[in-house]
């Protein structure tokens, strides 16, 4: 960790962390532990000791020099102990290295490995010289800066010290305090200080002091257990205090008086925080909430009850538009602020997995953009803000730091740790990753090669007998005996995008296909780094190998749309949410067989079984550590991601540099035979490609409603992106809502085709006269697919009922404009209300408008809210509905048009609307 020491703040070095390990102290004990019952000068496991510095140094009988001081990652000793080269140490049925010795271990490699100043047995009693005993500082309880940044103040057990910030001169120390304090802050002008300690099980009490001298100003109390917290409001007039005994008061700074008691929480309070306009007040409890409350009244705007363990921390961001508050369940969690003046719920924006224990204490940088956050494992990390991304890790502290400040007029921190110490922290921003051996963004055009027909040539089981192909080729052979592996070899140039697909199964095969890209020398070619940010597990029940539906996950309100799902090597992404108590995520495409993402395998989940939200990196990233898993995913596939080819496979491959490379075929199971597990394996240029279908041809409208029509779109190598459907020269009187876009990444768009009251029966020449095309850009080129008509166009009977969307309660949203659709407008994170009302001409029924598929065209990210487990619905005897349409945070600004569709008489719907998702503007 880089420490920002000022010659003025010399007094805080002096309990500056070691740089270099020291050998007996900390690398014998490691080698002692883990190593030496198997490596020392008796039993020479491998040749091998351990038992003397020197021993060790001159290595056994598979590395002779296990050690190259200053390169740690060209280290035999420490490649087995990360388990990057075999054979790997401890071995598993050994107690294994923890990640803080292994860290030590490397560290001591790369400082040059400095050995002992007397080499004796490791496994022998040493003599040490008694040494007298470093006098060490008390723990710091607390800390708070003054606003101009010319005060210190550093709570230790009873005693508060105040010192000159620039020099740590101490001015005062204010003794006698009652128990331990744990907060203490400065009043605006910087003149008094107000402090908040107690006796466990007796009484809590907060101070005001004055900064000179130290003098009592007044005390409050009342509280019958020891005090965590007390604030003074951004004004000055107000006291905030709360503690162990679950109460939180309200007092007048002036006089002491005590304006308002709350006594909900139903555990320890432990910290409280202002928002910057002074009105209200957010506290953090042991009953693993966060709650909101108005300070004028007492009322409680909101309770934050994503958290899984007990809340340590809160605090506004300096904006005051966020809430951030973290604790026992590991995690930073982060709110959009709402509930300004009135009750209302502050929508989760995020929820970081930041440590491997608890997080003990939060602090923002004087300007608002950085957040350092400490836990009990020591780890010291640091955030953006407000998108909590990891900026950087900082090296394991001396102890835990329990206290974390801001320091005013700066971007860096000030730590303080239970062994006395205190540093201040600089912010450290993550440099660039940066990946010498992969070129594959480079921009490659490939040039149109005629394919060569090849016949498989054994044997060419592993690289070094791999069979040599030029591209394009097409090639015909077998996997001709169990265990049985074919391999390629094949040159590609860097940002080359190949297609690489098996046809076994579909040519009555017995192959069930694995196919995998590898460089010349057989290692593994890394496609993504997955990093995982959160951990859930599958509930109630667990997952086949096919469906998209009712992803059950523990947790699943800190997931969003549109991220990856990790689980046992399968990675999905998520479509839809949850629409109630008895259902589960949607993935993608949201119907069907689920398809899979980075070419890896479709499984079956058992419940219970861990599942990972991932964020996907370039290959060859070394995300720093946070406690979850990460997990590299190499080029590789069994099952064509979208499952349209059965068991063979297909495999798209983009080449990280110019280079020869080899595809490796075998039978997933092992089976191989002669005749019956034949294969052709084509290897090509990618052409990617669309396929629009219609469903609904034919339609049957009733004068003055509609009926719709679906596209649907299947994409072939790659192609993702949007596609626009147009209908044209429909039949007089007739119309529809397009043109529609297929947005990229889904699978459908629906239209709905419209019938005026008085339109005429279409004719055989009018059907005939349609014209469907569906355009897209692909390899940036427009491409365009004739679709053909809608067939016979024919017009119903009148409608039993005809629906309507109207203007809900809220009209601010909507714009009327004659002679154009109702418009509705939505930002992102906001839920709008609606209308709907049905014209019973000959039905008194149930008018039942569909469940979480409600709103038809919506766009993605969009969906009715609250629908219950009848869906949306009108009931006998009522002709009006009042729904919500809510959007996720992931939702795209742009216009669509939507509709609704009644279940009932055929599937009447009404005319389309449009829904605009507005960019909420940013606040300064």
């Amino acid at each position: 960790m880089r420490l920002l020491i000022p010659a003025l703040l010399f007094p805080l070095a002096a309990t500056a962390q070691r740089a270099v390990p020291s050998y007996e102290r900390d690398i014998a004990p490691i080698f002692r532990s883990y190593c030496s019952g198997c490596h020392n000068d008796k039993d020479l496991e491998g040749k091998l000791s351990v038992e003397t510095f020197a021993q060790l140094r001159k290595g056994g009988e598979d590395h002779a020099e296990p050690i190259k001081p200053g390169d740690a990652d060209g280290s035999f000793l420490i490649r087995s102990i990360e388990g990057k080269e075999k054979p790997k140490m401890p071995p598993k049925d050994e107690p294994q290295l923890p990640e803080a010795e292994k860290a030590m271990l490397r560290k001591w490699v790369a400082a040059g490995a400095p050995g002992p100043a007397q080499d004796v047995s490791i496994l022998k009693t040493l003599t040490v010289p008694k040494v007298a005993a470093a006098a060490q500082e008390k723990p710091v309880t607390a800390a708070a800066y003054a606003a101009d940044g010319k005060w210190l103040a550093l709570a230790r057990s009873g005693v508060v010290e105040i010192r000159e910030a620039a020099t740590d001169a101490l001015k005062t120390t204010i003794a006698g305090l009652p128990g331990k304090v744990n907060a203490v802050h400065f009043t605006a002008d910087g003149l008094q200080v107000i402090i908040a300690s107690g006796i466990t099980g007796l009484h809590g009490v907060a101070q005001l002091r004055k900064v000179a001298g130290g003098d009592l100003v007044r005390e409050f109390g009342g509280h019958a257990d020891v005090l965590y917290d007390a604030e003074i409001s951004p004004d000055g007039k107000l006291l905030a205090t709360a503690g162990y005994d679950r109460v939180i008061r309200l007092w007048n700074v002036a006089d002491g008086a005590l304006l308002r008691t709350i006594d909900v929480h139903k555990g320890a309070v432990f910290d409280l925080a202002w928002h910057p306009d002074g009105k209200v007040l957010a506290s953090a409890s042991a009953d693993e909430t966060v709650k909101l409350w108005r300070v004028s009244d007492g009322v409680r705007l909101d309770t934050l009850n994503q958290p899984q363990g007990e809340m340590a921390a809160v605090l506004f961001t300096k904006d005051g538009e966020h809430i951030i508050a973290a604790g026992k369940d590991k995690r930073i969690h982060l709110w959009r602020f709402i509930s300004k003046a009135a009750p209302a719920l502050n929508p989760p924006v995020h929820s970081r997995f930041a440590h491997e224990a608890a997080v003990t204490s939060l602090a923002l940088s004087a300007d608002g953009k950085h957040l350092l956050s400490a836990a009990d494992d020591r780890s010291l990390k640091l955030w953006s803000v407000p998108d909590l991304m990891l900026e950087h890790a900082y090296e394991a502290q001396p102890d835990v730091a329990a206290v974390l400040v801001g320091m005013p007029g700066a971007e860096n921190f000030f730590a303080a740790r239970m062994d006395g110490s205190r540093s201040v922290v600089a912010v450290e921003r993550k440099p660039a990753a940066a990946n010498e051996t992969n070129d594959a963004h480079k921009t490659y055009v490939p040039h149109e090669a005629p394919l060569s027909h090849l016949t498989e040539t054994e044997p060419n089981n592993d690289a070094s007998m791999a069979m040599p192909v030029t591209l394009a080729a097409e090639i015909k052979g077998s996997v001709s005996a169990p265990g049985d592996a074919d391999v390629f070899r094949f040159h590609a140039r860097a940002g080359e995008a190949l297609t690489l697909e098996v046809n076994a199964e579909r040519s009555k095969s017995k192959l069930d296909s694995r196919l995998e890209v590898l460089y010349a020398d057989g290692r593994p070619v890394e496609q993504v780094v997955l990093q995982a940010t959160r951990d859930s597990w599958f509930t109630f029940r667990g997952k086949d190998s096919d469906t998209s539906d009712d992803f059950r996950l523990h947790n699943w309100a800190e997931m969003e749309l549109n991220e990856y799902l990790y689980a046992n090597g399968e990675v999905v992404k998520l479509w839809l949410y949850p629409r109630g108590p008895d259902s589960g995520f949607k993935v993608y495409p949201g119907a069907g067989k689920r398809h899979t993402v980075f070419g890896t395998p479709a499984l079956v989940h058992a419940l219970g079984a861990p599942a990972y939200v991932v964020t996907p990196l370039p290959p060859g990233s070394k995300p720093e550590s946070s406690g979850l898993p990460v997990f590299r995913v190499n080029y590789g596939n069994d099952d064509e991601s979208a499952r349209r080819l059965g068991k063979d496979s297909q495999l798209l491959f983009t080449a990280p540099a110019d280079g020869d490379y080899l595809v490796r075929l075998t039978d997933v199971r092992g089976f191989g035979g002669e005749k019956d597990f034949h294969y052709t394996l084509t290897a090509r240029a990618q052409q990617p490609e669309f396929k629009v279908s219609v469903g609904g041809a034919g339609p049957k409208v009733s004068p003055g409603s509609g009926r719709e029509i679906t596209f649907s779109v299947e994409r072939y190598e790659g192609f993702d992106g949007p596609v626009r459907v147009d209908i044209a020269s429909l039949p007089p009187g007739f119309t529809a809502s397009t043109p529609v876009e297929i947005e990229a990444g889904q699978a459908s768009a629906i239209v709905a085709i419209y019938a005026a009251a008085d339109a005429p029966a279409p004719d055989e020449s009018a059907d005939k006269a349609v014209k469907i095309t569906a355009t897209a850009q692909v390899g940036g080129k427009d491409v365009t697919h004739e679709l053909g008509t809608l067939g016979d166009i024919q017009l119903a009977a009148a409608p039993q009922v005809t629906v309507e969307i109207l203007p809900g309660a809220d009209r601010a949203n909507v714009k009327e404009t004659p002679g154009r659709p109702l418009e509705f407008s939505i930002h992102p994170g906001q839920t709008i209300t609606a209308k709907v009302k049905a014209v019973r001409h000959n039905f008194t029924g149930r008018v039942e408008l569909g469940g979480d598929d409600s709103g038809r065209n919506l766009p993605h990210g969009l969906y009715v809210d609250n629908v219950g487990l009848n869906g949306l619905l009108i009931v006998e005897g009522q002709t009006e509905r009042d729904f919500f349409i809510t959007a996720s945070k992931i939702a795209t600004p742009g216009a669509r048009l939507f509709h609704l569709r009644a279940t009932a008489d055929g599937g009447q719907t009404s005319r389309p609307v449009e829904i605009r998702v507005v960019a909420e503007e940013k606040r300064d």
